[in-house]
């Protein structure tokens, strides 16, 4: 009856829609059940594999040399970041202002740091006494203690890249905001900390981020200048009792830790400074 209704008024029957099947990815599903096995049968044996000793990673997890390195470690760390991101600002100032002399000095400081690999930096500080005994009539071999050079030698190394990524956000800000603000009469310092700033900080937190994180496993290598850091503690208990693998266990748990916190704490920075665009989620 339909049919005929269809046909008196001229039109032809209007065609079922197309049924969409999803496409079969057997390929794809059999390479993740793969690697999920063979996932399973690693944990499995690192767990069931006697060799670690995880009752010794246990005994030694949260000793008090352990935990006094560790707590070394971290205040090392936010020191060298909050040195090291102070240092950086000025020096990415100094890299974008007209005047020819604080730009070549930025330049500079920022193509020598990062071109000498820490170790030899940590070094060089450690034996600064032999160059100059006597700084203003202080004895530098006394004055310089382990902590202390490496706090100079890891700010100082973390500022080169400090202040190229700062510099970059500050760049990543369209030039029309700044124009804006000039237009309104803001001072210099007000446009950099009401315009600038707040908009760089979009691009300059996800680095920093992974700076934060880089330089917390970064610190490990102060233990070759006998500073007593998480890594450094856990070498004393290892060279005394002989059981390495259990105690370096214990430093990798506490890194793995530590990064997985800040890693969550970075990403609700830069969800907090996405708000309002496109990468907010």
């Amino acid at each position: 009856m339909s049919a005929t209704l269809t046909k008196a008024a001229g039109r032809t029957p209007a065609a079922d829609p197309p049924r969409i099947v999803p496409a079969r990815r057997t390929g794809q599903w059999t390479a993740a059940a793969a690697v999920l096995v063979l996932l399973a049968l690693g944990l499995l044996s690192v767990v069931r594999n006697d060799a670690f000793q995880w009752d010794v990673v246990g005994t030694y997890f949260t000793s008090p040399a352990v935990l006094r390195g560790l707590g070394l470690t971290l205040w090392l760390t936010a020191l060298v970041m909050l040195l090291g991101f102070a240092l950086g600002t000025l020096l990415a100032v100094f890299r974008l202002s007209a005047n020819p002399v604080l730009k070549a000095v930025s330049w500079g400081y920022v193509w020598f740091f990062r071109s000498t690999p820490i170790l030899v930096q940590l070094l060089f500080w450690f034996n600064i006494g032999a160059l100059y005994p006597q700084i203003l009539g202080i004895h530098t071999v006394n004055l310089l203690g382990p902590v202390a050079v490496a706090v100079i030698g890891l700010t100082l190394h973390e500022a080169a890249y400090a202040a190229e990524v700062v510099r970059g956000g500050i760049l990543s800000v369209d030039r029309g905001q700044i124009e804006a603000a000039q237009s309104l009469g803001l001072g210099r310092l007000r446009r950099f900390s009401r315009i600038v700033l707040p908009q760089a900080m979009r691009s300059i937190v996800p680095p920093a981020g992974n700076m934060l994180i880089g330089t917390l496993k970064g610190t490990s290598i102060v233990s070759v200048i006998a500073v007593q850091d998480l890594l450094y503690s856990v070498q004393l208990v290892y060279h005394r009792t002989y059981q390495v693998v259990p105690l370096l266990l214990v430093a990798t748990i506490w890194y793995v830790a530590v990064t997985s916190v800040l890693g969550i704490g970075q990403h609700y920075v830069e969800r907090h400074y996405a708000r309002g665009t496109a990468g907010a989620r």
